[in-house]
């Protein structure tokens, strides 16, 4: 599913659970804000929470040392900050139900 099918299916939902009539360019502007703020927050060093859903944060990466792919020479790579996400239980329970 990508960003257009995202917004034509939460469209959908939406107008269900509403009553009342929501434009697909209204539901992109809250996609995209809401994104867009995720991204600042996690980018501050933050950590954003959707009880259910999941965690995004960064995530500090250490310094390690690898090859290079070409020549077989080692190599160090340095530390870095990396975007990290980690579903919540409702969210791992709808992709795998627990069997009884």
């Amino acid at each position: 599913m990508n960003k257009g099918e995202l917004v034509h299916a939460v469209t959908d939902k939406a107008k269900e659970q509403l009553g009342e009539s929501i434009t697909k360019k209204e539901v992109d502007a809250v996609i995209s804000a809401a994104i867009d703020c995720i991204m600042e927050v996690v980018a501050e060093g933050e950590k954003v929470t959707l009880v259910g859903f999941g965690s995004f944060e960064a995530r500090e990466r250490k310094e390690r040392e690898g090859r290079n792919p070409k020549t077989g020479d080692k190599m160090l790579i340095p530390a870095t900050k990396v975007p990290a996400f980690s579903a919540g239980k409702m969210f791992k329970d709808k992709v795998a139900p627990e069997k009884k």
